[in-house]
């Protein structure tokens, strides 16, 4: 895989900034904007000639496209670029349509946000060889070898797993407090879809918190839909009335961290803090900053150079990032989750080091992950090496390929 560019310090710095929960202003379902650069900089920047259209699922009241919204605003604007919205795009033909749209808009660059938007983004790209067509959390821009077709994700699972860190502190302080005992630390997690982007994502922050709270468990449920605020609220209440006393969740409405709040059960959220809504429970929560791949690309059509075929964020480019603890969180979280990142970055820990999960009781030596997805879902790359499973962002695509179900972890359902 290439290197990952270096994105231009100046816009960097910029999105470091922003604020998740800064709203966009994004209620119509499309949305033009010329960007008003104020500064002489911003209009003599080689980017000004640059068109950006973006295709997102929902709108800003989902926190998952609200933090694409955000990143998109925050970049455009730092580049002093034009801009277009489209918002409440379902994974179907009509994503096709949007893109064409936006094509036929003059956007130099077209970028969807959801899985499902993968085959039409295809599509619209063979239609349209002269525009670049960017896609997040996709799998086949590797194997279709379109020159104009991009993937892109980043290590959110080294986000998460630190995340995890801050709910198993908080389980430890739990059990230190007699609130309950360790036996009794059971985590709940609202997951979308039994998909690997969530299975990764909730295995990493199991981990996460059992490295400092051994004897977690966790139970998830799944809702079958990414947005489903009542479904995501009866999950929650599911989970905690099975005995979990401390949620996460992988999924996109406020239904879990209220649902929380309700019921006084510690909450690590997903994609921005909420803590203005939930004070009493919120300690936490992980996100991806699209902010740096919205400066890349923007620089790269700029500048007429290559755009990677699977770009892959960091912690060290920005594009993994933890919102500040909330008052629930225990006493030496910061400093845990500070000696964890710092060991990330060092090399010296991996979220998927074989030696601290089993199986089926067993510890892996060998795994064949489905990176080259086709249509029977066939195993066809070895993915554990040097000790770990290397996730996505490692070798070999920049979605998430972690599939495994480890021990410790319960499914009282799927949704696939």
């Amino acid at each position: 895989m290439k290197k990952i560019k270096k994105v231009l310090s100046a816009v960097l710095a910029a999105t470091m900034v922003m604020s998740l929960v800064a709203c966009s202003n994004t209620a119509s379902t499309e949305k033009e904007t010329a960007s008003e650069a104020s500064s002489t900089e911003a209009t003599q920047t080689p980017a000004s000639d640059v068109k950006v259209g973006f295709i997102f699922l929902h709108d800003e009241n989902s926190t998952y496209d609200l933090n694409f919204i955000n990143g998109a605003t925050q970049a455009c604007e730092a580049a002093g670029v034009e801009y277009m919205f489209k918002t409440n795009i379902p994974e179907g033909q009509e994503c096709y349509e949007a893109a064409c749209e936006l094509a036929d808009a003059g956007c130099d660059i077209v970028f969807a946000d959801s899985f499902g938007h993968e085959d039409y983004m295809i599509e619209a790209a063979k239609e349209y060889p002269e525009v670049q067509f960017c896609h997040a959390t996709g799998t086949k821009a590797h194997t279709e070898n379109l020159s104009n077709y991009h993937n892109a994700f980043a290590t959110i699972y080294e986000g998460r797993y630190l995340a995890g860190i801050a709910a198993g502190m908080k389980l430890n302080e739990m059990i230190a407090n007699g609130e309950i005992t360790e036996d009794q630390a059971k985590i709940g997690y609202v997951g979308a879809y039994t998909y690997a982007e969530v299975i990764s994502g909730y295995t990493s922050f199991f981990l996460g918190a059992r490295s400092v709270c051994p004897s977690a468990t966790m139970e998830v449920t799944f809702t079958g839909s990414w947005y489903d605020e009542t479904a995501e609220k009866e999950g929650a209440n599911k989970l905690i009335e099975d005995g979990c006393v401390l949620l996460s969740q992988h999924a996109d409405s406020m239904g879990a961290p209220t649902a929380c709040e309700k019921a006084g059960v510690p909450d690590v959220s997903y994609n921005g803090s909420t803590a203005s809504a939930c004070p009493n429970t919120f300690i936490v929560s992980s996100r991806i900053d699209w902010a740096p791949y919205f400066a890349y690309i923007i620089d790269a059509v700029a500048n007429k150079t290559e755009i990677a075929t699977d770009w892959v964020g960091t912690l060290e480019t920005g594009s993994v990032v933890l919102t500040d603890l909330g008052d629930a969180a225990a006493e030496g979280t910061a400093e845990a989750i500070a000696e964890a990142e710092k060991a990330m970055n060092a090399g010296t820990l991996h979220v998927f080091d074989t030696t601290t999960f089993t199986v089926n009781g067993e510890t892996l030596s060998s795994y064949m992950a489905d990176v080259d997805t086709d249509a029977e879902y066939t195993a066809d790359t070895e993915v554990i090496t040097d000790g770990y499973f290397a996730e996505s962002g490692s070798e070999f695509r920049s979605a998430p390929y972690f599939d495994l179900q480890i021990d410790g972890i319960s499914l009282l359902d799927t949704a696939y």
